[in-house]
């Protein structure tokens, strides 16, 4: 085993007196050297450090010793350097030298070092070391590399023959060194040194920071990080030694329980759809509950925006299985299912994991199952959001969808997946099994063995494989534990899938029922990968393990959901040979089957050796302690039992297994082995001979530790176990996760510290995080060196090498990263550095979970009487022994707490947290060649006991138990100081809560506080006389933990538990000082849990202190000696320095209870505390009683106040005492101050009190007063961070400030400042720039500031040459113009946000480029813009999709100007800070807390409000305060605060609208209104509720009066109405309207941006902006407003400009100084010192919660409240906000012409082409509506004269862009119900047949908002007019449009082709003008149209048959009728010739 090792033995020549340390580092792996302290001249280190290398040693390599003298406080000081070239090391191997060091400037000092070198290579010929040598050395030999051959397993023994751990020679000093490989050298970054701690939190990073830092370290005079105490997280998880494994906290399996979901899917749209003139239904399928959408008839796009709602109450695992189906059905109706067109399918899991849980207005593309070899079939636009509990979805602001998407570019898929996705073949091959259960009893089996004679195996096996809602089955395999299947089962899918897991499950075919037998599911994402280096999903063939209930059979067994893979399996209970291949489909080749069906077909038998060579493993376990052993099973006795697979398993393992293999299953038949096991003993021969397992420990009674738990009595005899078992040798996959693993861990450990130090505001977290980079980018470069070195060994799959090959690329990058982030973890950045190393964290948990299993894991299970209790599950990895120290598991060797608990559902809720047992075992895993390491980690000193059959025997046969006699006895000293924010255990919302602490076998308690949340115990709990065995060293290294368990005690019944945490001590050995820097320890804060949940933090210190042992008990020892051994016995050398005293109690009321000591309770200092007392709200009945004279009890730290009474709470809630304080002794740092506690009691007659709710105010620090800082009455700096911040806080929400302001403004000096205001800036928008293309440099700015002055109606003319409208006129706006024009700012600010952000995305991206090349930030600017040339070229294409988006703004006109209001997507309080400003509301709880996850439902504890404020401060408070002017006294801190006397107000609600409403129908819909309740008044709308609708608008206003106090909940429901029964709540949400009354922000009228006296903005306010102002300045001690001619006018030294002048209502201009008010008050936030943003003119959006549903958002309703005093004049009327009525128009098309129609008849006569063409239209949405024009018979050229007109009236909104139609959704409807549908025109062109049905040839469909202009002539038109984005027209802009459009059809190959144009021409009118001048349908009267000039042929032939003839024939056949009928002539006269030629010539010569 190669290793370098470096004896470090001396520094000499050193100046001056101090502390050295030394750093010795090679191949970049520093060792430190323990602190040499107090050395002058010459330090002694005499240390050896070790690197165990996996490559040969190069020569030249370089060592590097530096040394450095040491300080506890700053940073250590560099001395020297040495470096030196290992080139003779590696020649000679041994090197002994001193030199001299050089300093920073290379130049040679004095000092001078002494080492001594030697390597050992591999085959041990350089530089043997002697045994003798190696006693000196840390016993390393789990820390040395090696190649795995056997060569060196064989067992020659490296070193001494005994280790250390197993001798007895406790004279010879055994020091373990922490520095075991690289992994412990940084446990955390805590290096050890030995026999010292004063370095506690050193990071590797310490030493090379940056001078920088250092300097202001120096400055700040701020402690080290070296010596920065971490507290909770870290009090645990840090792991120092190499002895002990960290205990997981959580208890709770949280898997598995099941949780609400909900699913929401709206289906808006479909495209694009393949077949002809269909009628389709979309089917929404989610599992197994389908909804339909209604029917479309005849359209390829059909328009639906139909929203379903699905609710789940199931486990997450079983969620995101589900898969979700849309397929779209053709002509479905009652009578016929209709065919399939196609489908798409997605599993939750994926919609789950997008950002927002969920996919909006994606097109999801569908495809055929059922013909594979098709394309898509079309597209679905849908919207699917997931919400689980507590999961709030924010919906993209619903305003009209203006941007027709592109669909390629917007499909429905994750990121990264290729739009086009290919099919593909899924092929899961099954072939064996193993070890399966029996699954029937055995009595039926017994009666057939004596009829029959045969034994049979009891269980009918097959394997049920589930893939995308698929399920393929193998065939059943009768009665057999091990069947033989080798079949495969083949999906076929599309490739990527959109389906995460495939479930593979075993199943026992039963007559009754099937049963799962055990279930595994597959991750596809691990066993692919889809980089551009990835491969394809491939695994196996491997074993694949499965865990589930314990393994006897029940008829009903109450584990069975662990079967079916629901929550953690509790044993083992199969294996599974199976393995997973995809291939590609290529669908064009002819042979492919096109179907999706799953097959089942048969594959070869695979040999053995396939899955890797058999080895034998060893297991060896010993139990160290069993403590906390619940009392339920305290009284039997009690055994342990460790099993693996089934070996080990003495009550239900398998029977004997058929086949009689060597490797048997069991080690031995059962009936033989079972006396042997009982008896402990072995059969052993010889070395080689079977060695029996032992696999559980003898039985054994508890023994009683305190009321609640029992523990064994394992002293100083510790039982042990072992088991030989046969496992496929796959120890690789394994070794690798285990290198991510502990990488991962490390990583995990660094983030927590790193938070830990941000969230205790330590100094310098940024160092830390250096320092968890630095260890991540080492621990991964390591990785790629080990895990390289992969022998070719047996079974190595496919996904073994791909994994590999992936994983270390990752890791690489992984590392890079690490390294480039690290150079940029500034101050500033840490928090988003930390989030990116989170991302890196979940990367290595991802890459090293192992897909492949190969051993199973080990349970451990606890039993009583045969009876399996509880049981705990170890991974096999984690105990997995390696030569190499980075591959050995996490607990191999180690000794681990481990908690057990209860199997199943019975370890849900509060079983799950109680401890069944804790127990400290040993583990440990290996290869059993490799056995004799196996001892190695125990802690030491300890004997072997051996069986007895053997006696001494072998020297190789494991112990059945060890005996420790070293044993060391300790004081553990609990400083129990407080606890705060405990779960509230008992039903008056508090707990009387009292804390256990556990220590090994002991137990103490402290005191019990009643009724409170916040215990503050000061109680010191002292352990005397704790055993531990073990040797000292070790001990102080790494004590076990102690465990807290806080419970609530009851007056009947047993205590409650409330939760549990766990702490280590801090150790002081008898020969250590008690002193700084470790004692006393500090106070620290430990996280308790309950379950998973949190329920609250404890605040205490332990320490363990050593007794030292007196002479007189050693004399007593030696005297005994004759009659044992005598023990080890260890004086400390120092003599004995005794215990630090103990105070004794103080305190004489509290008995003798020992207060926490004074060096550890903090320090303490004067504080006052003044409470405001305002009132009380809601208070719930108690006992049924109501709560009538309530009074409110403060109390903090033992002291407290109490109100004023409240003489009547029906009458006034409110207190008549504000302010009262008292004054307290508290802690000086902030972060251990206790919390507050506020109750509130009702006092009864006869001095009876009864206590209503309590709140505890955890934290106090909100509320602690700081003077205000004199710097910054500047009130520059001051809105400069306000602005900042605002910006910051709100996400750039204050557009209204304009941009140019501050940079304008700040330049100048403090003093009169002038702020200079745009005539209108007021209104000004952020200039929003959107950069179009990237190669176009056109901007076009969409900047708000029109003048309002530009009323001339200009034209303007916009790129592409369309005449805009003339600007909006005033009359034509009213309130919705208004609240459109400003969700369209909304979405653009959001735009624009959204674009900034991917802005610093960018820019940081470069910074790290820039970086990695090294560039100075100055360049960064020029090559910044340099390289975002070139990536705009790269992105251009990209760009032209996302451009479309932009393009929107471009095609847009540019906007008119409208006011606008704030449209804010949440709560306005979300927005203003819940309004808390100086009133503050604190929930009342009473009752138990719900032990629901994350007490979600608090909400249902709440009893009431108290209203109030606190304010502390330290005394004595400095003067000026009190002696400003107008300072009440009796009004403390709370200055000019308004009285709490009763107010009336008018409260005037605005419901704008709701969206996504739940449906509450069976339809899927609702029929929604409105009910408002305030006190005792309650508006219900009920008459005007909306029908069928999700997303209705209301438009309402409603006036209440109201009084506060007693009425200041406003609670605004919306309601379904129902015909018969009650009404259903959808949802409500409630505002709470007193703290927006009196809050600063001035949330009762919301300010508007423009002052106008009539018109749609007219001021709303009783009060105007001028008398606001007066009004406020007032409020805030500052001068009034001064207004100066020019507009100006001057507020607290500011000055603000606005316009002078207004219009009244008749156009007049009137002098006003309204504008330049309301300019001050939209820039109050400005004002020095008082100024706050006040509440704009807005729209609130706030979500609808439902009370039975809690947490799941039902909805959100869009709306405002204005609220006005009525002792004040009265506002005016309501502004009106009721929908919009729509616009009656009518649309006039005229059909002129068709032409170029493609020709489908073929004539029965001539075979001519011709068609018999029409024209059908209509307006989507009203297909009964379809016109026809008549039919041109027999076009045969395609042309077409028709002269026709269709009349199409509708209604249409104007803003939203929809048409508006109301129909009844069926004949049984009670009401019509309102539709929003996009105005499109459909028109097709069809071929009339007489008998056949028509044909189909092409259509056209025209948004009539925006649809290309027509051709002027039938050339012109093309299919590109459809294709290109031309510029569009719209209908209601232009009114008349005439033009040629292109018709168009799909072909077969998809694609779009021309089948005609028409000329047509769009006429539209209002419905006014079309009454004027009415026209008639077709050519009818009025305004007819005249007749088509159509040629004859188009009559029918049979009409006129000699017309058509002659037509006919004439036609085509003209040439060939005259060429025929000249032959026929010559013919004629060739014959008459012929006829008459005889008789002539008879004639002429008879001369007749």
């Amino acid at each position: 085993m190669m290793a370098l090792m470096v004896h470090l033995k001396t520094v000499g020549h050193l100046r001056g007196k101090g502390d050295r340390i030394a750093k010795v580092t090679f191949r970049g792996l520093p060792f430190y050297s323990r602190v040499a302290e107090n050395c002058e001249e010459e330090a002694n280190f005499n240390e050896t450090f070790r690197w165990p290398i996996a490559s040969r040693l190069d020569g030249n390599e370089m060592l590097e010793i530096q040394v450095y003298n040491y300080s506890k406080v700053f940073s250590n000081r560099l001395v020297g350097t040495f470096c030196m070239v290992l080139q003779k090391v590696a020649e000679e191997g041994h090197l002994e030298l001193t030199d001299t060091l050089i300093d920073d400037n290379n130049t040679s000092i004095k000092t001078s070092v002494t080492i001594e070198i030697r390597y050992q290579s591999m085959d041990g010929a350089v530089g043997v070391w002697s045994d003798g040598e190696f006693l000196d050395v840390p016993d390393d030999r789990d820390g040395m590399f090696a190649f795995e051959t056997d060569s060196l397993l064989s067992g020659q023994s490296h070193g001494p023959g005994t280790s250390p751990g197993r001798s007895l020679q406790g004279s010879i000093p055994t020091f373990r060194k922490a520095g075991k490989g690289v992994f412990s050298a940084m446990k955390l970054g805590k290096i050890k040194s030995y026999k010292d701690d004063h370095k506690k939190g050193d990071e590797p990073a310490v030493l090379d920071m940056e001078d920088l830092d250092r300097k202001a370290m120096r400055l700040a005079g701020a402690l080290d990080p070296d010596t920065i105490s971490l507290a909770s997280v870290t009090a645990v998880t840090t792991n120092v030694s190499n002895k002990r494994s960290k205990p997981d906290i959580k208890m709770e399996p949280s898997s598995g329980r099941p949780v609400d979901y909900q699913i929401n899917i709206t289906v808006i749209e479909a495209r694009q759809l393949i077949g002809l003139n269909m009628d389709p239904v979309v089917c929404v399928e989610i599992g197994d509950d389908k909804k339909y959408t209604s029917m479309k008839e005849s359209t390829n796009c059909p328009y639906y925006n139909e929203y379903f709602v699905f609710d789940f109450h199931v486990p997450p695992d079983v969620m995101f299985d589900k898969i979700i189906k849309l397929s779209v059905i053709h002509s479905k109706n009652l009578l016929r299912s209709g065919t399939l067109v196609g489908t798409f399918k997605m599993d939750v899991g994926t919609v789950y994991s997008q950002p927002e849980h969920q996919f909006y207005h994606k097109w999801a593309s569908l495809s055929d199952p059922d013909d594979i070899t098709a394309g898509c079939k079309g597209y679905i636009k849908c919207d699917i959001a997931v919400v689980g509990k507590g999961d709030n979805i924010k919906t993209p602001h619903k305003a009209n969808e203006t941007d027709e998407d592109d669909i390629e570019g917007n499909l429905l898929l994750p990121e990264g997946i290729p739009a086009e996705r290919q099919w593909a073949r899924f092929y899961v091959k099954i072939y064996r099994a193993e070890g399966l259960p029996k699954m029937n009893t055995s009595i039926m089996a017994n009666v057939k063995k004596a009829f029959i004679g045969e034994n049979r195996d009891l269980v009918d096996p097959y394997v049920q494989v589930q893939f995308a809602g698929q399920k393929g089955k193998t065939s059943v395999q009768k009665s057999s534990y091990e069947p033989i299947w080798n079949e495969m089962v083949i999906f076929t899918e599309l490739f990527p899938p959109l389906c995460k897991r495939l479930k593979v499950q075993i199943r026992d075919s039963d007559k009754v029922n099937d049963v799962a037998i055990g279930t595994h599911f597959i991750d596809l994402r691990k066993i692919s990968n889809d980089g551009d280096k990835g491969f394809l999903p491939t695994m196996g063939p491997a074993w694949v393990n499965m865990y589930g209930s314990t393994r006897q059979y029940t008829l009903m067994d109450e584990h069975q959901d662990l079967n079916e893979g629901l929550g953690e399996g509790v044993s083992f209970r199969a294996r599974l040979l199976v393995s997973i291949a995809v291939e590609i489909l290529d669908t064009t080749s002819p042979e492919i089957i096109s179907s999706t069906e799953v097959q089942v077909e048969t594959v070869s038998n695979i040999s053995e050796s396939a899955t890797g060579k058999i080895e034998e493993f060893f297991l060896f376990g010993s139990f160290l302690e069993a403590t906390m052993i619940d009392r339920k099973i305290g009284d039997k006795t009690i055994t342990f039992e460790i099993t693996i697979g089934n070996y080990g398993n003495q009550i239900d393992g398998v029977s004997k297994p058929s086949s009689a293999k060597k490797k048997k299953k069991d080690g031995e038949n059962e009936e033989e082995e079972s006396e042997l096991i009982q008896n402990s003993s072995e059969d052993e021969a010889d070395e080689d001979g079977d060695l029996v397992s032992v696999s559980s420990t003898p039985l054994m009674k508890p023994v009683i530790t305190d009321r609640n738990y029992f523990h064994l009595p394992y002293f100083e005899k510790k039982p042990c176990v072992y088991i030989k078992s046969w496992w496929q040798d796959q120890r690789r996959r394994l070794y690798n996760s285990n290198m991510m693993d502990k990488i991962a861990d490390k990583l995990e450990e660094g983030l927590n510290d790193v938070q830990e130090v941000i969230k205790t505001e330590k100094a310098f977290p940024e160092r830390r995080l250096r320092g968890v980079l630095e260890e991540l980018n080492i621990g991964c470069s390591r990785f790629v060196m080990l895990a390289n070195k992969d022998v070719n060994q047996a079974g190595r799959t496919k996904l073994d090498r791909e994994r590999l090959k992936s994983c270390m690329r990752e890791m690489d990058s992984v590392g890079q990263q690490a390294k480039q982030i690290r150079t940029q973890v500034k101050k500033n950045t840490i928090k988003d550095k930390l989030k990116l190393v989170q991302n890196f964290l979940q990367r290595l948990r991802f890459l090293a979970d192992e897909p492949q299993h190969s051993i199973p894991d080990v349970f451990v299970w606890m039993m009583s009487n045969n009876k399996r209790i509880a049981y705990a599950r170890i991974p096999s990895k984690d105990i997995l022994y390696s030569i190499v120290d980075e591959e050995t598991g996490r607990d191999c060797g180690k000794v681990k707490a481990v908690f057990f608990k209860l199997p199943g559902k019975k370890g849900f809720g509060p079983a799950g947290w109680t401890v069944q047992a804790k127990l400290e075992l040993y583990l440990w895993l290996g290869l059993n060649k490799q056995r004799k390491d196996f001892l190695s980690g125990l802690p030491n000193g300890f004997e072997e006991i051996k069986a007895d059959k053997m006696g001494s025997g072998l020297q190789s046969v494991p112990p059945v138990s060890l005996i420790y006699n070293m044993k060391q006895v300790f004081q553990l000293r609990a400083h129990m100081y407080q606890a705060r924010s405990l779960f509230a255990a008992d039903s008056s919302g508090l707990s009387d809560p009292f804390a256990r602490v556990f220590f090994s076998s002991h137990s103490q308690v402290t005191e019990v506080l009643s009724e409170t949340l916040c215990p503050t115990w000061d109680q010191l709990l002292v352990f005397d006389d704790v055993e531990l065995f073990g040797e000292a060293s070790e001990l102080r290294d790494d004590p076990p933990i102690i465990v807290v368990e806080i419970y609530d005690q009851d007056t009947v019944g047993k205590a409650e538990f409330i939760g549990r945490t766990f702490a280590k001590p801090t150790i002081k050995m008898c020969d250590e000082h008690y002193g700084p820097p470790r004692f006393p320890p500090q106070l620290e804060y430990y996280q308790i849990y309950r379950g998973n949940c949190i329920a609250g933090e404890l605040l205490a210190a332990f320490e363990l202190l050593q007794i030292p042992f007196d002479a007189e008990e050693i004399r007593r020892a030696l005297i005994a000696v004759h009659n044992f051994a005598v023990p080890q016995i260890k004086i400390g050398q120092g003599g004995r320095a005794d215990l630090p005293p103990l105070e004794g109690p103080t305190d004489s009321e509290r008995g003798p209870i020992l207060p926490v000591p004074l060096g550890i309770r903090p320090v303490l200092s004067r504080y006052r505390i003044e409470v405001l007392f305002w009132g009380l709200r809601d208070l719930k009945r108690i006992n049924l009683a109501q709560v009538d004279r309530p009074r409110v009890d403060i109390e903090c730290a033992g002291r407290g106040v109490q109100s004023a009474l409240i003489q009547n709470y029906k009458k006034n809630p409110n207190f008549s005492t504000l302010v009262k304080w008292f004054e307290v002794d508290l802690p000086e740092n902030e972060l251990l101050h206790p919390p507050l506690n506020i109750r509130v009691v009702d006092c009864r007659a006869f001095g009876r009190y009864i206590l209503v709710g309590s709140h505890a105010v955890s934290s106090l620090r909100r509320f602690i007063y700081s003077a205000p800082d004199k710097t910054s009455n500047n009130w520059a700096t001051a809105a400069k961070l306000m602005n900042g911040y605002m910006v910051l806080t709100n996400g750039g929400s204050q557009p209204r400030s304009s941009p140019s302001l501050s940079s304008r403004t700040f330049s100048r000096p403090a003093g009169d400042v002038l702020v200079n205001m745009d005539t209108e800036a007021s209104i000004r928008k952020m200039d929003t720039v959107v950069k179009l293309d990237a190669m176009s440099d056109a901007v076009v700015k969409v900047d708000m500031t029109e003048e309002e002055s530009d009323k001339k109606k200009k034209k303007k003319k916009k790129k592409g040459g369309v005449e805009e409208e003339d600007e909006t006129d005033e009359s034509v706006l009213d309130w919705w113009s208004k609240y459109f024009a400003s969700i369209e700012t909304m979405k653009e600010t959001l735009r624009a946000q959204d674009a900034a952000q991917a802005e610093a995305e960018e820019r940081e991206d470069l910074e790290i480029a820039a970086e990695a090349a090294d560039i100075k930030p100055d360049d960064l600017l020029l090559k910044g813009s340099k390289m975002r040339e070139k990536s705009k070229e790269k992105k251009s294409s990209k760009d032209k999709k996302k451009g479309q988006a932009a393009d929107g703004a471009e095609k847009r006109p540019v906007k008119a100007k409208v006011d606008e209001l704030m449209v804010y997507n949440k709560e306005l309080e979300s927005e203003y800070g819940n309004f808390e400003d100086w009133l503050h509301t604190f929930n009342l709880y009473r009752g138990k807390a719900g032990d629901d996850d994350e007490h979600a439902l608090d909400d249902d504890r709440i009893v009431g409000r108290f209203k109030g404020s606190l304010c502390m401060y330290k005394l004595p408070l400095s003067e000026e305060i009190t002696k400003e002017a107008g300072f009440d006294p009796n009004m403390g801190m709370f200055q000019s605060i308004p009285h709490n006397d009763p107010i009336n107000v008018l409260v005037r609600i605005f419901v704008v609208r709701a969206t996504d409403l739940h449906p509450a129908d069976i339809n899927g819909k609702a029929d929604p209104y409105v009910v408002i309740k305030l006190g005792k008044s309650e508006v219900k709308d009920k008459e005007n509720y909306i029908s069928k609708q999700l997303n209705p608008v209301f438009g309402k206003s409603f006036d209440i009066e109201a009084t506060f106090p007693m009425e200041s909940m406003l609670t605004v429901s919306v309601y379904d109405w129902d015909l018969v029964g009650t009404d259903d709540l959808i949802g409500e949400t409630k505002i709470d309207l007193e703290n927006r009354f009196y809050s600063k922000y001035r949330a009762t009228c919301g300010i508007s941006s423009n002052y106008s006296l009539h018109g749609y903005n007219v001021w709303r306010d009783p009060m105007k902006p001028s008398q606001i102002l007066a009004k406020l300045c007032k409020e805030s001690k500052i001068d009034g407003p001064q207004y100066g001619p020019g507009g100006k006018v001057k507020v607290a030294s500011r000055i603000f400009m606005g316009p002078t002048e207004i219009d009244d209502e008749n156009g007049l201009k009137k002098q006003t100084e309204e504008h330049l008010a309301l300019t001050v008050l939209n820039h109050w936030e400005e004002i020095p010192r008082l100024g706050c943003k006040l509440v704009p003119e807005h729209v609130e959006t706030r979500p609808l919660l439902n009370p039975d549903k809690p947490g799941i958002e039902q909805g959100r309703i869009e709306m405002w409240v204005d609220m006005f005093p009525m002792d004040m004049p009265a506002p005016g009327p309501a502004i009106d906000i009721s929908p919009r009525k729509p616009k009656r128009y009518e649309l006039r098309v005229i059909i002129w012409n068709t032409d170029e129609v493609i020709l489908e008849d073929d004539d029965y006569f001539t075979g001519e082409k011709s068609s018999d063409i029409f024209v059908r239209g209509w307006l989507k949405g009203q297909q009964e509506d379809k016109q026809d024009t008549d039919v041109h018979y027999h076009s045969l050229t395609g042309e077409g004269n028709f002269n026709w007109r269709f009349v199409y009236p509708f209604d249409y909104l104007m803003a939203e862009e929809k048409i508006v139609i109301s129909k009844k959704e069926s004949m049984f409807s009670w009401d019509e119900t309102e539709y929003k549908i996009p105005p499109r025109l459909t028109m097709q062109v069809w071929d009339a047949d007489h008998f056949s049905a028509d044909d189909f040839l092409g259509a056209i469909e025209l948004d009539l908002n925006r649809f290309p202009r027509g051709a002027k002539t039938a050339k012109q038109c093309s299919l590109d007019m459809i294709r290109n984005e031309l510029p569009t027209i719209s209908i209601f802009k232009q009114k008349r449009v005439k033009g040629w459009w292109p018709f168009v059809a799909r072909d077969e190959n998809d694609e779009m082709e021309l089948t005609g144009k028409v000329e047509a021409e769009l006429h539209l009118v209002t419905a006014e003008e079309a009454e004027k001048s009415p026209v008639g349908l077709g050519r009818n009267e009025p305004d007819p149209l005249e007749k088509p000039n159509r040629p004859d042929t188009s009559l029918m032939w049979f009409l006129g048959p000699l017309k058509s003839i002659r037509y006919f024939i004439w036609h085509n056949y003209r040439w060939l009728i005259l060429k025929a009928l000249g032959l026929i002539l010559l013919l004629l006269m060739l014959g008459l010739f012929l006829y008459s030629f005889p008789g002539y010539l008879v004639k002429k010569m008879l001369g007749a």
